[in-house]
């Protein structure tokens, strides 16, 4: 568990001779619909692994290199489902302490590179159509297995058009029926067969691609066996209700898919760009890093870049949830996505629009959506067995009676029927992947984002929080806390500091430079500045000389007085770093400067404590600065650590039983990050440091650490209250079933409804999810 792991977005192959393709499908919105393309794809020679994400709409073919990707894009369409292409080239996320070794994933129409580590391929060709004969094929097989729109509205969908045609067929059906009552069963046999038939077709291929008992094998058995007892008014209204419910798992299914990809949507198409001194508008996605574009007030920010010049309140609500608009001037980073407010900005494009932040997350949510939590893999192996035992109950339930008690044969065939339709797992099996969806995307919307189903699974049980100090507790740079004036004001001390510091990048420097600009404070030239190595800088302010630097150096300078050594050291007490300002033979003032802790941080470590998880802080900074920030902060300070001391330290508390979060910047940290049972990192935006982390707070907040917890049990939450309404509604119209009080249109909706109630309550946390 002590491997490095990596977020998706690392390429590296597979194995020696392996190799990775991922299909973009569509129409392929159910359980049902995953179990028959994984048992196709892996009966194929030389598929090793195959992962299919309904939420994402892929499927991950892991194969040798004597596969074509065509003959399983091919296999796919034969199945009924059409096979769109792919994404941009990054290997899916695996579960969360699994191995992450990736390939390069394709599709259907793209190269395939093989044994080229390191490389960073893009597939500029996202979002268009590769050929390859897929979409050929489906078309010759007459039906696309569509549960709901992936383009359009609904009713232009074919299946949405075959399920109007059923409708108007068994309105026809009722209609005849009532004018012509000795043609009444022929007339309900032809609608059903314009429903069925499809369907049927949809069963048999199933069948011979390795899934016998599909939920269309079980429709069909069904609706022929209620024809033969003469019910063929409920065998024409099942397979039209069935015919509605897939319909409606498909719009639900798609709006679980189009919440996170909605984010793209943000992006602006076009972006104006400089030339010549010219600005002209052109695609936003043909933009090249170190471009430089116009961002006018009120436009929404075309690439991630950083601003040349210009300053604006800049909304970031949209990429990161934060609610108040930022300043943001010269040198600051701005996302794709945001909207500039009021004033004019001159942006240089740091990412192209494949590499941008919200195509990024958009990339990693839908990688992560493939990864399975052990909660969905033991649904999965559960429902293999769960199907073919309620096919024994329904067999039991339609020949027992009759054989051994001399019942009706109609009546109890009839009640076999109907528990064929609630055999179906579909609504069990989505009830986990379709509420690990929606957290992962409710989380990304707010900035935080997952690696997996593993992930958030986990994060829901952890007992203990180790969170770094500096970037993670604190903001990661000093401010300056304390300004004293000897025999002069404050301002003037400021304004002297800052006169010597000017020009310089030095961390101290620049806390000092922004106190003043934060002051208002005038800054005058400094005459023969420069830096006197390891002790601090010097220069020449309105004639007289100026020396800023350590106290150690100043003492060297200067005597100081006992009181002012009091002060230096009641400051250094308290974690901060001490200045002495000199001005000639005089001391004229001390600038005490601290990594103060972020302004939330208080906070978020209060949030995880109502949770039920307790904090330690891990550091390597000095026992005295750790001492003093982790007093303010009311948490348990660890210090003087070295990267493998962090490590050790996450062992230990696992091998007491802890469940462990390790939180940090991602870089120094990735031996604790790996070893915990959780690594997350904190970042902002482009800057955080996935490839160690299984999960990342773009926002840089400790408040989201226990949002993170908060949203991983709210969806262990929904999950088993999906797994209760799959369950309990299919033993509720079992009982009613053998009781005779349900038949078989009632029974369809132990399949169906369950699975759309079951959607639905998994798109609660994506409301949820809105709230920061």
């Amino acid at each position: 568990m002590s491997e490095p792991r990596h977020l998706p977005g690392d390429h590296e192959v597979e194995s020696a001779k392996g190799q990775r393709t991922r299909y973009r499908v569509s129409g392929m919105d159910c359980a049902s619909c995953a179990a028959k393309i994984d048992t196709a794809l892996r009966r194929a020679p030389g598929v090793a692994d195959v992962n299919v994400s309904v939420p994402a709409g892929t499927v991950t073919v892991d194969h040798d290199e004597t596969v074509v990707p065509a003959a399983l894009a091919q296999r796919i369409a034969v199945l009924g489902y059409k096979v769109t292409g792919q994404g941009p080239a990054n290997a899916k996320a695996s579960g969360a302490k699994a191995d992450h070794a990736h390939g390069h994933v394709h599709g259907p129409g793209c190269d395939h590179d093989h044994d080229h580590e390191g490389h960073d391929h893009h597939d500029h060709t996202q979002g268009h159509r590769h050929d390859h004969g897929a979409e050929a094929t489906a078309g010759l097989h007459g039906h696309l297995h569509d549960h709901g729109p992936s383009d359009g509205p609904w009713w232009k969908s074919p299946r949405g058009l075959l399920t109007i045609a059923c409708g108007l067929a068994l309105v026809a059906a009722y209609l005849v029926g009532r004018l012509l009552p000795q043609t009444g069963h022929w007339a309900f046999v032809l609608a059903m067969a314009v429903g069925l038939v499809p369907i049927a077709r949809r069963a048999l291929v199933a069948a011979r691609f390795g899934t016998p008992l599909s939920i269309e094998m079980l429709m069909t058995i069904a609706a022929v066996g209620a024809v033969i007892i003469g019910a063929t008014e409920e065998a024409a209204m099942v397979v039209f209700l069935f015919l509605v419910g897939e319909l409606l798992e498909g719009v639900a299914a798609g709006r679980a898919r189009a919440s996170i990809q909605n984010l793209t949507k943000l992006v602006p198409k076009t972006a104006l760009i400089e030339r010549d001194g010219k600005t002209e508008e052109i695609p936003a996605e043909t933009l090249t890093v170190g471009s430089v574009i116009l961002v006018r007030p009120g436009d929404r920010v075309p690439a991630d870049g950083e601003i040349v010049s210009g300053e604006s309140a800049v909304d970031e609500a949209p990429v990161t949830g934060e609610s108040v608009p930022k300043r943001k001037g010269e040198g600051e980073t701005v996302f794709a996505g945001t909207i500039n407010g009021d004033g004019a900005l001159r942006v240089r494009v740091t990412a192209a629009a494949q590499d941008n932040t919200i195509a990024r997350i958009v990339r990693l949510v839908e990688e992560a959506q493939e990864s399975k939590a052990p909660t969905e893999r033991f649904i999965d192996r559960f429902s293999r067995y769960y199907t073919p035992a309620v096919l024994v109950v329904g067999a039991l339930v339609a020949v027992a009676p009759p054989l051994l008690f001399g019942a009706s044969w109609g009546e109890w065939v009839y009640k076999g029927l109907a528990i064929l339709l609630i055999g179906c797992p579909c609504a069990l099996v989505i009830s986990t992947p379709a509420a690990i969806a929606a957290g992962l995307a409710a989380g990304a919307r707010r900035g935080l984002l997952m690696k997996g189903g593993a992930v958030l699974e986990t994060l829901g049980t952890i007992t203990v929080a180790a969170l770094d100090k500096t970037g993670t507790l604190t903001e990661g740079k000093p401010k300056v806390t304390d300004v004293i004036p000897v025999g002069r004001s404050e301002r003037e001390v400021l304004s002297l500091a800052a006169a010597l510091e000017t020009g310089s990048s030095h961390p101290l420097a620049t806390a000092i430079l922004a106190k003043a600009a934060e002051a208002g404070v005038p800054v005058p030239p400094a005459a023969d500045a420069g830096a006197v190595g390891g002790k601090g800088v010097t220069g020449n302010v309105g004639g007289v000389a100026m020396f800023l630097g350590s106290p150690k150096a100043a003492g060297e300078k200067v005597a100081l007085t006992s009181d002012q050594a009091a002060l230096i050291t009641g400051l250094n007490d308290e974690g901060k770093s001490v200045s002495v300002l000199l001005a000639g033979d005089q001391v004229a003032g001390v600038i005490a400067m601290r990594d103060e802790p972020r302004p939330d941080a208080k906070e978020g470590l209060e949030a995880l404590k109502r949770a039920g998880v307790d904090t330690l802080m891990v550091t390597g900074d000095n026992r005295r600065t750790a001492t003093a920030i982790a007093a303010g902060l009311g948490i348990e300070p660890r210090a003087d650590l070295l990267p493998q001391d962090k490590q050790a330290i996450v062992r230990e508390l696992q091998a007491n039983g802890h469940v462990v979060a390790k939180i940090g910047d991602g870089i120094n940290d990735a031996p604790g990050l790996a070893a915990a049972d959780v690594g997350i990192a904190m970042g902002g935006g482009t800057d955080v440091a996935l490839e160690t982390a299984d999960a990342a707070v773009l926002h840089g907040r400790v408040l989201d650490i226990a949002r993170m917890v908060r949203l991983s049990r709210d969806t262990m939450a929904n999950i088993r209250q999906n797994i209760t309404i799959a369950l309990g509604l299919k033993a509720v119209f079992l009982v009613t079933t053998i009781l005779g009080i349900t038949g078989l249109w009632p029974a369809i909706l132990a399949d169906t409804g369950a699975t759309v109630l079951v959607t639905a309550n998994a798109m609660r946390l994506l409301a949820a999810g809105g709230r920061t």
